[in-house]
C-alpha cells in the first residue's frame, strides 16, 4: 500500500508583480483526509487553490499531487483530480444530464461507460428527477450538486473545492458535506476545500490557518481551540486601551483590543466576570464570556478578526478604448 502523502508541498510562494501572495509555505495532506484551508479573503488559500489545480506555475518551491510532480507532471495530476471551482462551471443552458454528457467527453469517457457512471452521480446527489431539467432552473444548492457530480464523473482520487458553500444556505451547506462525507467512506476521495467561514472549517478533519499568504496554524479543530489557553473574555468599553492597560497592570495577564473590544483569555472564566466589572467600575458597557473558538484561535495567531482584505490578486486595468 503507498502510504505517501495526498499532497506534499515544501517552501512554495508565489507573487503578483511585487506583491508576495504566499509566503514559504509548507504542508502535508493524508490520503483519505477532508483538509480545510481557512483564511479572509486575500490570505493566500485561493492562490494556493489555483496552484494546487493547476492553473497556476509553480514558480517556487516543491509539490507533489498523488505522487506527481506540480512542475513537470502536469497531465498526469490533471487526469486524477477533480476540481470544483467557486465560480459556476456548469452551463446554465444544458440540462444536468447534458452538462455530465459533456464533461465525460473532455476525459474521454464514452457510450455504457459514461452512462453508467452518470446515472450513479446522479443518484447519488439525488439528481435523477432532474437529469432533463436545464441547470438555470435549479437552485443554488442543487447547482452545487451537478458541479460535485461533475468533478467526480473521471473517478478523481483528489477532490479540490474551492469556497463550496458559496451562496449557499446553511440547509444546503449541510447536504454538501453530507456528500463529501460519503464520498471519503464509500470511495477514500481525498478532500480539500478553501472557506473564510468558521462553522464549515470546524467540520474538517484537519485545518490549516493562511494569513497574509502565511501558514500560521495546522492542526485538527480541537486541538487549535485548545491552543487558546482559556475561555474567551470580550469587554465593550468606552475606553478599551484603558481598560486593556489596567487588566494588564492589576490582574498581569494578557490583555488586547480587537475592534474596538477588549479581550482575552482566562482559565475558568466565569469566575472572572465579577472582577473585571468590580475593578473597573462604570466602564464596562457589557461582558461576554464564551468558549474558544476558531475565531479566538485566529486572534490569537493574527492579532485580528478573519475578516476581509485585500483581494489577492491585484485587478486587471481596464483598457481605454
Amino acid at each position: 500500500m503507498n502510504n505517501s502523502p495526498a499532497i506534499r508541498v515544501q517552501g512554495v510562494s508565489h507573487w503578483y508583480g511585487q506583491r508576495q501572495a504566499l509566503n514559504d509555505v509548507s504542508f502535508e495532506i493524508e490520503p483519505g483526509e477532508i483538509f480545510v484551508f481557512l483564511g479572509p479573503n486575500g490570505g493566500g488559500k485561493s492562490t494556493l487553490f489555483r496552484l494546487l489545480s493547476t492553473l497556476l506555475p509553480l514558480a517556487q518551491g516543491e509539490a507533489t499531487l498523488l505522487g506527481f510532480d506540480l512542475r513537470r507532471q502536469i497531465g498526469e495530476i490533471r487526469s486524477r483530480i477533480g476540481v470544483v471551482f467557486q465560480s459556476p462551471s456548469v452551463d446554465r443552458k444544458l440540462t444536468v444530464g447534458e452538462n455530465l454528457l459533456h464533461q465525460g467527453h473532455l476525459y474521454g469517457i464514452r457510450g455504457a461507460e459514461l452512462k453508467r457512471r452518470s446515472e450513479i452521480l446522479l443518484e447519488r446527489f439525488k439528481l435523477t428527477d432532474r437529469v432533463r431539467d436545464r441547470v438555470e432552473t435549479l437552485s443554488g444548492g442543487l447547482r452545487r450538486r451537478v458541479e460535485l457530480a461533475k468533478g467526480l464523473l473521471h473517478h478523481p482520487r483528489l477532490l479540490l473545492l474551492d469556497e463550496p458553500s458559496t451562496g449557499l444556505d446553511p440547509a444546503a451547506r449541510n447536504d454538501v458535506w453530507d456528500y463529501l462525507r460519503q464520498l471519503r467512506e464509500q470511495d477514500g476521495v481525498t478532500m480539500v476545500l478553501t472557506t473564510h467561514l468558521l462553522e464549515e472549517a470546524d467540520k474538517a478533519d484537519r485545518i490549516a490557518i493562511l494569513d497574509r499568504g502565511k501558514l500560521v496554524a495546522l492542526d485538527t479543530p480541537a486541538a487549535l481551540r485548545s491552543t487558546v489557553g482559556g475561555d474567551a473574555i470580550t469587554i465593550q468599553t468606552a475606553a478599551p486601551e484603558f481598560v486593556a492597560a489596567g487588566i494588564r497592570d492589576r490582574f498581569g495577564c494578557t490583555a488586547g483590543v480587537i475592534e474596538g473590544n477588549v479581550r482575552l483569555e482566562m482559565p475558568d472564566g466565569h469566575q472572572w466576570i465579577a472582577r473585571l466589572v468590580e475593578a473597573f467600575p462604570g466602564q464596562i458597557n457589557a461582558i461576554t464570556l464564551g468558549k474558544p473558538t476558531l475565531e479566538d484561535v485566529f486572534i490569537d495567531r493574527t492579532g485580528r478578526r478573519l475578516e476581509v482584505i485585500e483581494e489577492e490578486e491585484p485587478p486587471k486595468k481596464k483598457r481605454r478604448h
